[in-house]
């Protein structure tokens, strides 16, 4: 496996590079300002090709591309809550959520920005897609629980208290998150006992991630990828979702990673929700086509060799892989 490039000490933007064998680095190669400073339009042209329109086992991504660039966005917003902006971050995350509806931070930001605002109905709502998605989000469940007390529904309130101590029972101790559960607890609880005069958060300092933290979070998931320590890459790849929002690469390696420990369902929806971010993804649209291949589905990957040959004009190796994936019926030998 080829070494990583030298990587500047700068925040960029993670961009998917090929080096020889099946797996795929990343390389760091596209300043995270610019993107943040790029119109959706622009960064369209750099990261999406025409859409594919699905086919096979799969069900198809949005043919039409995305109104907003969701990472650009999903910065802005955060950038914006930091500063207390709160309705230029609602309105960012929200915009971020038109691409990718279930990402369950961006629904918890939308919620933070919306008891910014004072508009608590709207903040419940994200809340509890947060939850939804991600249920064992702690901070998103202690927000909900304070807003439930704040409006006045103690049923509610006191569910999510149960939902976090039962969090902390299966967590123990010594678990990564024992701290957070712990300070949630404490939190929801002294929330309960003063609705409505409650404080809701709306700048926990747990979420804020850096660019620079989201890049070496990246980095890492690359090496723990090379080293096909799949579960470690995963959790590094988290953490930088939580910085650069749902962006199409760390959704398509999230895929990648889960596929390669077997969890097909879970690879697959990274790769919708990589390809409805950015329809045309190129690597997306080919770790698509060879989890097809792996699940037996044969039109279904033809389908994405051909919406990878319409966008590559004149020709590119994500499509050369997968058509040596689809000619061999499974992983081909490197």
């Amino acid at each position: 496996m080829a070494a990583l490039p030298a990587v500047p000490a700068l925040c960029y933007t993670p961009v998917f590079r090929r080096f020889p064998g099946e797996e795929r680095v990343m390389n760091i190669s596209r300043n995270l300002r610019l993107l943040l400073a790029a119109s959706a339009l622009s960064a369209s042209s750099a990261l999406i090709a025409s859409a594919p329109s699905g086919g096979g086992g799969g069900s198809a991504p949005s043919m039409s591309g995305p109104q907003y660039d969701a990472a650009a966005e999903y910065r802005k917003g955060m950038e914006a809550l930091q500063a207390e902006h709160y309705p230029d971050a609602k309105k960012a995350f929200e915009h971020v959520l038109t691409v990718a509806p279930e990402d369950a931070n961006t629904n918890f930001l939308a919620g933070l920005a919306s008891a910014g605002v004072g508009d608590l109905k709207a903040a419940r709502k994200y809340y509890e897609r947060a939850v939804h998605t991600d249920r064992e989000m702690v901070q998103a469940h202690q927000q909900l629980g304070i807003t439930y007390a704040k409006t006045g529904d103690k049923a509610k309130a006191q569910a999510e208290l149960d939902r976090l101590n039962a969090m902390q029972q299966k967590c123990g101790a010594s678990c990564a998150k024992a701290a957070d559960i712990g300070k949630a607890i404490e939190a929801l609880g002294a929330a309960m006992a003063s609705a409505p005069q409650a404080r809701l958060e709306t700048q926990p300092s747990l979420l804020f991630a850096s660019a620079a933290d989201g890049d070496r979070a990246y980095l890492d998931a690359v090496s723990l990828i090379n080293d096909h320590r799949y579960e470690a890459a995963i959790a590094s790849l988290q953490a930088a979702r939580a910085a650069f929002g749902p962006h199409p690469d760390i959704l398509t390696y999230l895929g990648f990673a889960n596929r390669k420990l077997g969890r097909y369902e879970i690879a697959e929806g990274y790769y919708k929700a990589a390809l409805a971010a950015a329809p045309g993804h190129r690597a997306a649209t080919e770790y698509y086509g060879e989890l097809m291949v792996e699940r037996g589905d044969k039109a279904g990957a033809d389908h994405m060799l051909a919406s990878l040959e319409t966008s590559c004009t004149f020709g590119c190796a994500e499509a050369d892989e997968l058509r040596r994936w689809i000619d061999a019926g499974h992983a081909p030998a490197q």
